[in-house]
């Protein structure tokens, strides 16, 4: 049986880009957006209809997590055993940003234990992925990480590049530069 996503809470880690189309498409769906991003200030965030709040804050409010931030040292293993004690019984993570986001040997304890109910990655710390009994666990949902592998994706990752050489060409910051 499912679960429906109306009138669920997701906590969206990484407010960017990606981040900010997800919001669009939950709330889309009926759910409620909260969401951290140490770059995006709350008033901003707000104003694409995502509450800020800090990772501790949210931990305790969301049915559902989805990561969308760069593996930097301050985001290795940001999911881990003492967020899944913090979250929901229930919780369900999609994880579709960078392998090492997750600690896997967490998530599994998680998927074991009931904590998580559900998870789907495609990505994982090492790729392949060689945690056989992650994979084989009938709460994981595992893909390849193919975002872009269409022509359209192609396509507009193609402008992409070429408007940001033209904007380096004329010494303007690039888009979506983290610092």
């Amino acid at each position: 049986m499912g679960n429906e996503l109306y009138g669920k809470t997701i906590g969206i880690i990484g407010l960017g880009r990606i981040g900010r189309e997800v919001a669009s498409r939950m709330r889309s769906f009926g759910m409620r957006t909260i969401g951290y991003d140490p770059i995006v200030p709350a008033e901003v965030s707000k104003e694409f209809g995502v509450e800020g709040f800090t990772l501790e804050e949210i931990w305790p409010q969301v049915d559902y997590i989805t990561i969308h931030v760069p593996l930097i040292p301050q985001t290795k293993y940001l999911i881990n055993d003492d967020v899944f004690a913090k979250c929901k019984s229930g919780i369900r993570i999609v994880n579709v940003a960078r392998g090492g986001v997750v600690d896997e040997s967490a998530l599994l304890r998680a998927l074991n234990s009931g904590k998580c109910a559900g998870a789907a990655l495609d990505v994982f710390e090492v790729e392949p992925p060689k945690n056989l009994e992650l994979l084989d666990h009938p709460k994981l949902v595992a893909t390849p990480h193919l975002g872009a592998s269409t022509i359209e994706g192609q396509n507009r990752c193609a402008e992409d590049i070429a408007k940001e050489i033209v904007n380096a060409a004329q010494s303007k910051t690039p888009n979506g530069i983290v610092m």
